[in-house]
């Protein structure tokens, strides 16, 4: 399974990736693409990557994850451009217990925000364009 991907994300699938008798707990995370930010409201949100970093720092994170919270892993992110509503990053983590999966899947996102060089620029209602910081977004979204 591809990690950034052009197309819709299949949730089923990353469910299946981290399912097993062995866990009773699956945490997801669905990041979706809202119509308002900062004030602003939002046609769709273009994401670009440095594709093969992106990918070896994804997996540098999952494999983290898995070490520090015993968790089974699964992420992929949209690049292109999305519409409101759609789908730009889904996190699966399952454990045994659902402290462990929602940790491991905290952890994930919160990484993938600070160290994934995936940019996104919004495009607004009013027709212009703008990058946004995904640090920034981050950080004021943590309080």
């Amino acid at each position: 399974m591809s990690l950034l991907t052009e197309r819709p994300i299949e949730l089923d699938a990353l469910i299946a990736a981290v399912s097993s008798e062995a866990h009773g707990a699956v945490a997801l995370f669905i990041g979706t693409v809202r119509n308002e930010n900062d004030g602003r409201l939002v046609n769709g949100i273009e994401y670009s990557a440095y594709d093969a970093m992106a990918e070896r720092e994804l997996g540098r994170i999952m494999a983290e994850a898995s070490q520090l919270f015993g968790v089974r892993v699964a992420l992929q992110h949209r690049l292109g451009y999305l519409r409101v509503g759609e789908s730009s990053v889904v996190i699966a983590a399952a454990h045994a217990h659902r402290a462990a999966a929602l940790d491991g899947l905290r952890h994930m996102l919160e990484a993938l925000k600070l160290r994934v060089p995936i940019w996104k620029r919004e495009h607004y209602v009013d027709g212009t364009r703008e990058w946004v910081d995904p640090t920034v977004a981050s950080t004021e979204a943590a309080r």
